[in-house]
């Protein structure tokens, strides 16, 4: 065979061999790999040095907007930034407000070399970073609602609650700022206790003066207002729960006056005196506290705060107060160590005449009804709230105060199962809900306490 023929035979049997195909295919999709592990690489490095700049950046900014930092803010930044060795990422450092109120606003970035990238025609790759942290005690309204029913008698509770509740009001009124944050304490029990100077400033057809307490209705607990228009009627005053013959000792409305709410103050001597002379008495009504927490910071109770402010009862500070919605940060606490349950209230034709409300500002339902009518006494009460349509109306005005951007915040103190769920769906979310026993109410306290003043990364 000639060698041309052998050569167009040998080609001829290259041209049909297969074997080997797969070889190229194979070092085709390696290169693939290899060139997407390599970019990936380079991703993976930049999301890392970029969460390191960030955290760098964000203790940086944190450190410098403290109101307790006398070093300059961009000086502070600078240091942070020189011990990381990325003072040369610094882009902008911009300083708002002063020493009692700053902002802290800090744009970086670095261009990363690449290692993989490099061969596509990327050199580097961008992480731009910034941040921002403001220290401000802004205009704020806090109320405090506390709960003093009887149940608070039991084992240290309402001694472990005077010491939370004071450190809380050391912590939110413990700064310069006078006059941007205000604080009402709203303790009830059956019912709250307005007080005279509140009562006398609404309209309200006041029949004795025992104690001075309001009666919503069910409808009021739909909204956040409490105004100075509408027709309210003064709550009555007896006793229900005492088996004592020696008069009123324990009232379903309160009526000592360190027992009163407390509005719009900065006087940390003046609240915790009151806090700390509270006592248990009566019985468990949290959607007549919720109501009275949230209506102080409804702008319709104005009026009362204006009249108020007028006759100095209220700090001048405080005049304008409750703001319009979005003008400041609005709070509620809410505490309980229980849940609702029934509250009664007497028949209005055992309460109709200046004897009869006399009779009962001076003698028990223990006194009256089960010496004297010990078969007939249901017909002296009737039930005005069941604890379920209680449980109802809490979530009627928990839900009208967060519709309205009022946060709420609620603590369950040793509560069980279904005082917990109850607690927890009023606040503003699962993480404004404590659910807490013993001395973990005072942790309760301080963290919702720091959370209203802390420093804080706004950006």
């Amino acid at each position: 065979m000639s060698p041309s023929a052998r050569l167009q035979q040998y080609l001829s049997r290259f041209a049909r061999d297969e074997s080997g195909v797969m070889i190229a295919i194979a070092i085709f999709f390696l290169l693939i790999m290899i060139a997407v592990g390599g970019m990936g690489v380079d991703f993976m490095r930049q999301e890392l040095q970029r969460s390191r700049m960030q955290s760098v950046l964000d203790r940086a900014v944190l450190a410098a907007a403290d109101k307790d930092q006398l070093l300059d803010p961009k000086d502070v930044v600078d240091d942070y930034f020189r011990k990381y060795d990325m003072l040369s990422y610094i882009d902008t450092v911009t300083v708002t407000g002063d020493a009692g109120a700053r902002t802290v606003n800090v744009t970086a970035h670095q261009d990363m070399p690449t290692q993989f990238l490099r061969t596509l025609g990327f050199p580097t790759l961008p992480i731009p970073i910034s941040g921002e942290a403001q220290e401000a005690v802004g205009d704020a309204e806090i109320s405090l609602v506390v709960d003093i029913s009887g149940s608070m008698s039991q084992s240290s509770k309402m001694s472990q609650l005077r010491s939370a509740a004071s450190e809380f009001v050391d912590t939110v009124l413990g700064s310069d700022d006078y006059d941007k944050v205000s604080l009402s304490v709203v303790p009830y029990t059956s019912n709250v206790n307005a007080g005279p100077e509140i009562m006398s400033r609404m309209n309200v057809t006041q029949v004795h003066g025992y104690s001075h307490c309001i009666e919503f209705d069910d409808d009021d607990f739909s909204n956040t207002t409490i105004t100075t228009t509408q027709k309210y009627i003064q709550g009555q005053h007896f006793e229900e729960t005492s088996s004592t013959r020696s008069g009123i000792v324990n009232p379903a409305c309160p009526m000592r006056s360190y027992e009163r709410i407390q509005p719009f103050s900065h006087s940390t001597t003046t609240l915790k005196s009151n806090i700390n002379q509270l006592t248990s008495r009566a019985n468990t009504a949290i959607h007549l506290g919720m109501k009275w927490g949230v209506g102080l910071l409804d702008p319709a109770f104005r009026p009362v705060v204006t009249d108020m402010v007028s006759d100095g009862l209220i700090d001048a500070n405080f005049l304008g107060r409750p703001m319009e919605y979005g003008e400041s940060s609005k709070n509620v606490i809410l505490m309980t160590d229980g849940e609702n349950v029934n509250t009664i209230r007497l028949r209005p034709e055992v309460y109709a005449t200046p004897d009869m409300v006399y009779h009962w500002g001076y003698r028990s339902f223990y006194e009256t009804i089960y010496d004297a009518y010990s078969n007939l006494r249901s017909q002296f009460y009737y039930t005005r709230y069941t604890s379920t349509q209680a449980d109802n109306l809490l979530e009627d005005i928990c839900d009208a105060a967060k519709d309205n951007g009022i946060v709420v915040w609620t603590i369950g103190f040793e509560v069980g199962n279904h005082g917990a769920e109850v607690m927890r769906n009023c606040a503003s979310s699962d993480s404004h809900f404590f659910r807490v026993d013993g001395i973990e109410i005072s942790t309760a306290f301080r963290t919702i306490a720091t959370q209203l003043v802390t420093l804080k990364l706004t950006q």
